[in-house]
């Protein structure tokens, strides 16, 4: 009976030391890609790299990794069209996400990352920008082509009502350079003939 009782737990130790093997604890990391400044409206080609360790810096292969951008805001979207995109660590514990197309909203946005393997979770963030247009004007506050076409030209009409042309000199108007009136005409006169007879 001892005998049999060593045995099944001898049986059971090693029935159960592939569960005990389990990923304890994962670190996370971001190795690329970190501070990354985005041009509005274009696809980024610089990574975001990730690297996935074990407590005791083992590189941990085949860690499910998710990306997630924030749903409102500067960000943009995944390849995937998505706010989110799960990679797998490769056998160095790396995971890399590419061809994150920024939007046109310009400031700093985070992209949450969370690693896991078996039983064991990590989590960190990743710091990112949508740089400003170029001119600072951005999209929602720029006018329209034709309704900018169109204030020009209810501008120029009104401006003519009021004061005519003004001509500019160096970027300031100048209110003695209005339109000259037309040269005054010439006026003719004919006084009263008179006649002189002299002597015979």
């Amino acid at each position: 009976m001892y005998l049999k009782s060593v045995g099944f737990a001898a049986w059971w130790l090693l029935w159960a030391a592939p569960a005990l093997a389990q990923v304890a604890i994962l670190q996370i990391r971001v190795i690329e890609g970190e501070g990354a400044v985005h041009l509005p409206g274009s696809r980024s080609t610089r990574p975001i790299t990730v690297e996935i360790t074990e407590e005791t810096g083992k590189p941990v292969a085949g860690a499910a990794v998710s990306f997630h951008l924030p749903e409102d805001g500067p960000g943009g979207a995944f390849v995937n069209g998505l706010r989110t995109e799960v990679v797998i660590t490769d056998a160095h514990g790396r995971a890399s996400l590419h061809g994150l197309l920024a939007n046109r909203i310009p400031g700093r946005f985070q992209i949450r990352i969370l690693a896991s393997k078996e039983q064991a979770r990590a989590g960190t963030v990743s710091f990112q920008y949508v740089a400003e247009p170029r001119g600072g004007v951005t999209r929602a506050s720029a006018a329209p082509a034709g309704r900018r076409k169109w204030i020009a030209v209810v501008a120029a009409v009104a401006g003519g009502a009021v004061a005519g042309i003004v001509a500019t000199r160096g970027g300031a108007a100048s209110p003695a350079a209005a339109v000259p009136s037309a040269p005054a005409q010439p006026v003719l006169s004919i006084g009263t003939p008179s006649i002189t007879v002299g002597k015979p």
